[in-house]
């Protein structure tokens, strides 16, 4: 959209987007939050970036479509925002420290499949030697035999093992794996 038409059509379509992403989220223990991005979440993304820094002109635009495209799932996979999250600073320093390869052990599965390990942060490296990030962009590839299972009502099951933090949720809640199905289709 413009930013003019954004700028009308703003307040609804965030309305629609916080409704969209409370139905996409999930929460796995007490400090981790899985957030499913698709078309319509990337959408709001480039918008409000446009927004906020007053990108108008085709090259901008381009640049951040570059930039977030990749964040919507293609129809084989399913992409996430991972958020770790403690609000004291300094246990958040002290977690993030002993989270290094978070990300590589969160994992997702079909029914009985065998457990589908997150490809991340595919964009660029969001650990050093010290720890890890509080943020990253993971993406969860399925074969077809788990895609036509997951849409004949089998099972969709999440978590992360990683030795610093472990938690699993199976199944996931029903409205949330109808969501995500859709982004097979």
């Amino acid at each position: 959209m413009s930013l003019e038409q954004y700028a009308r059509e703003r307040p609804a379509m965030r309305a629609r987007l916080i409704e969209h992403r409370r139905r996409r989220s999930l929460q796995l223990g007490e400090h981790c939050t899985w957030s499913f991005e698709d078309r319509l979440t990337v959408q709001y993304q480039v918008q409000e970036m446009l927004r906020t820094e007053r990108i108008f002109e085709a090259a901008g635009i381009a640049e951040e479509l570059e930039a977030y495209n990749p964040l919507i799932p293609d129809g084989s996979n399913l992409k996430a925002t991972v958020m770790i999250e403690y609000p004291d600073p300094d246990e958040r320093e002290r977690r993030l420290a002993q989270l290094r390869g978070f990300a590589d052990r969160c994992w997702m599965r079909v029914g009985g499949f065998d457990r589908v390990y997150a490809i991340a942060d595919e964009d660029l490296d969001r650990e050093s030697e010290d720890r890890t990030s509080a943020v990253h962009f993971v993406r969860f590839e399925f074969t077809a035999g788990m895609i036509g299972a997951l849409g004949a009502d089998a099972t969709l099951a999440a978590g992360v093992d990683h030795p610093a933090y472990h938690f699993e949720i199976e199944p996931l809640p029903d409205a949330l794996r109808r969501s995500l199905l859709r982004d097979f289709g």
